[in-house]
């Protein structure tokens, strides 16, 4: 083979490298996902949102059903205040509930909804009222070796 037949196939081959840690890196920042046409938002309060960010999933029943538009700390309630943009094809009751959920191995953060079973359905503006914070790591270590302690010195 010639020189520049070897040289055409390597530059090939690193612009395929290139394309393929694009491509990945846009699905790790979720910018590559496809928007719905139509959407309404919803906001939801929360003790604690660990690592949530906006444009994160917002699934059910592991159905991708909206995207995190804002998160805002609410002065006067001390709790944060994520915006919940929902596809306008998916309805949820009004006693739908929603937590802060963990997936994948490099620890993913979700809003996952709960529908419940009230007749009348979330709109444009509403306010989901049940929801469950997210699960700090660092704080159940620290409940564990607490609760550990108070049994070892309970012994002695």
């Amino acid at each position: 083979m010639e020189r520049t037949t070897i040289d055409l196939w390597f530059g090939a081959f690193v612009i395929a490298g290139f394309a393929a840690l694009l491509v990945l890196a846009l699905k790790a920042g979720n910018l590559g996902a496809e928007r719905p046409a139509s959407t309404y938002q919803v906001q939801a309060r929360f003790d604690n949102i660990g690592g949530l960010k906006v444009r994160a999933p917002v699934r059910s029943s592991g159905v991708l059903v909206g995207r995190v538009a804002e998160i805002h700390f609410d002065n006067e309630r001390f709790q944060a205040s994520v915006t919940l943009a929902l596809d306008s094809r998916y309805t949820f009751p009004k006693d739908t509930s929603a937590s802060i959920l963990t997936s994948g191995l490099l620890g993913e953060q979700y809003v996952g909804l709960d529908a419940g079973g009230d007749e009348k359905k979330l709109a444009q503006g509403d306010r989901v009222s049940i929801t469950q914070s997210a699960v700090v790591l660092e704080r159940l270590i620290g409940q564990f070796l607490f609760s550990k302690a108070q049994e070892d010195g309970g012994k002695k």
